[in-house]
């Protein structure tokens, strides 16, 4: 049988990444809203919004393409944000999983700069390379997003370029229109010296 996307509940210190259910719905419609400065070039749910959001989330699960999370802060136990891992690749000749994307991660106002998102990256990443063996982690995000792209290249991943007209555009009022994604990478050398550096910032925290 090949290969099967299905993101187990991670664990760290600071978060705990658990399946995103109908169940965190709640929480999240009120991290939402904490405040939305930060969101300008993503699209987060409003309130009246979250629940086909987590549904939407759950279809693309179905369909084998994505595994969404819950961010639970650890201190608090309430679901913080959402991330997941999503758009499985197979090896045309093996048909084994070589490479995944993480993304759509969003945080609360107050969970941000906290160590959370340092923390969930790791646990990710390690999953990806240490459990399914993957030889490379993707991660892209608005080209115009300069706070999401610092974030990115803090987790040591490297910027690849500017894919111009690459994807629809999450900013919100811009329904309909395409984006520019800045591309960047983790391979599978890179990974021992990417996890240390995730691991002294969070040491750091």
């Amino acid at each position: 049988m090949g290969f099967v996307l299905d993101g187990p509940t991670l664990d760290g210190s600071l978060v705990r990444l658990e399946p995103l259910e109908q169940r965190h719905a709640a929480e999240l419609a009120v991290a939402a809203e904490e405040g939305r400065e930060s969101y300008g070039h993503t699209w987060v749910p409003r309130t009246s919004e979250v629940a086909g959001y987590v549904e939407a989330q759950l279809e693309r699960r179905d369909s084998g393409r994505l595994a969404p999370y819950a961010q639970v802060s650890r201190q608090t136990g309430l679901a913080v944000g959402a991330t997941a891992f999503w758009d499985p690749r197979l090896h045309p000749d093996s048909g084994e999983l070589f490479a995944i994307e993480v993304g759509f991660t969003w945080l609360a106002a107050s969970a941000q700069g906290t160590g959370i998102n340092a923390e969930a990256k790791l646990l990710l990443f390690t999953h990806a390379f240490e459990t399914w063996k993957v030889e490379r982690v993707d991660l892209k995000t608005d080209a115009r997003n300069l706070r999401s792209r610092a974030a990115i290249e803090a987790t040591g991943a490297q910027f690849e370029g500017v894919l111009r007209n690459w994807s629809k555009s999450w900013a919100p009022g811009e329904d309909g229109r395409l984006r520019d994604s800045a591309m960047y990478s983790i391979i599978a050398p890179e990974w021992p010296e990417t996890k240390s550096r995730l691991q002294a910032r969070l040491r750091r925290v």
